[in-house]
């Protein structure tokens, strides 16, 4: 198998809270949708129009610029970390980031 360098790992905690699991099933997408999602979906575009030019100047260089590259896995980890959020994997609140953890 080959190493990537992007992975995806999600912790299972012992124990969850059940009154959160209630809470984001029914009100998730209010306090977690609503923010995320308009933040998300901005960076979306953002992410898109990059890749776009991105695309480009692999096709004339060969290499993909480490910048575009980083801003496209940090829009990766943050749709991640809402999408675990709101699949009731974890309890934390998701950051307004995508930063590592």
């Amino acid at each position: 198998m080959a190493n990537y360098p992007v992975e995806l790992n999600v912790e299972h905690p012992e124990r969850l809270s059940r009154g959160l699991a209630i809470l984001k099933l029914f009100f998730g997408w209010i306090y977690v949708g609503i923010p995320h999602g308009i933040c998300l979906w901005v960076y979306g575009i953002a992410v898109g129009i990059v890749t776009f030019i991105a695309a480009w100047v692999i096709l004339f260089t060969g290499r993909y610029p480490k910048g575009m590259y980083d801003f496209v896995v940090r829009y990766m980890r943050w749709t991640l970390r809402v999408n675990t959020y709101v699949s009731l994997l974890r309890d934390e609140y998701p950051p307004f980031n995508g930063r590592e953890s």
